[in-house]
């Protein structure tokens, strides 16, 4: 199978990660990195896509600020989301060209990660059409948010586990006002961590996209990001 360099980097603030795959996805384009997979939770943070507007932040900016939540507009597809403790982020610098993947298919095989990925936790997910993301009959649990240029991807997907706190109350979630919001934990009954949902999810990445699975984790996975600028 084709390898794909897993980062397992734990914890983060958004900004420097954002710096990370900006740089990653230009040295990919230029062939001096291979695929690659960021894997990681991040620190309090409200993202605003394309589609974003700043009647989606229900608080003043000010207000979330003295919470520790940053805001950052960026480039991705959809609206406002959010990422924080208990939610499992994927961001997949890939050479969709080179795999043979449309962009229809990439955001379908993004899916289809989370939704393995419930499944082994017995809670089943579901798409919807023309609303990406994994669902619930009782609400979202699963986001994806892409951007692609030059057939190279980066940005990704957002898997809730056990939010805490649940950001999702601080914004209008993907510009659907009154959208639920839940998490694996919620679904099952039973406590989760990201630490037991990763392993599971990088398995169900691997299967989806035929790759082969070569992970770094804490200091070394730092180091080689380092090493690259």
């Amino acid at each position: 199978m084709r390898p794909v360099l897993v980062l397992r980097l734990g914890r983060v603030p958004y900004g420097p990660v954002l710096d990370w795959q900006r740089r990653l996805h230009l040295l990919r384009r230029e062939g001096r990195v291979p695929d690659l997979l960021l894997s990681l939770e991040h620190e309090p943070v409200i993202t605003l896509g394309r589609d974003a507007t700043e009647a989606d932040l229900l608080l003043p900016r000010e207000e979330l600020g003295r919470l520790g939540v940053e805001v950052h507009p960026i480039e991705r597809g959809g609206a406002a989301t959010y990422h924080g403790p208990g939610q499992l982020v994927l961001y997949p610098i890939l050479n969709l060209r080179e795999l043979g993947i449309g962009l229809r298919e990439y955001v379908w095989r993004l899916e289809e990660v989370m939704i393995r990925t419930g499944k082994a936790f017995g809670v089943e997910l579901f798409r919807r059409p023309g609303q990406p993301g994994a669902w619930h009959e009782r609400g979202k649990v699963g986001f994806i948010g892409v951007f692609v240029r030059g057939w190279i991807t980066y940005h990704g997907l957002a898997l809730n586990v056990d939010l805490s706190p649940n950001g999702f109350s601080w914004i209008v979630p993907c510009g659907i006002p009154e959208l639920s919001v839940v998490s694996l934990a919620e679904l099952s009954g039973a406590r989760i961590g990201v630490e037991e949902v990763e392993p599971l999810a990088l398995s169900a990445f691997s299967e989806v996209f035929g790759m082969e699975v070569l992970a770094l984790s804490g200091e070394e996975a730092r180091a080689w990001l380092n090493q690259r600028g």
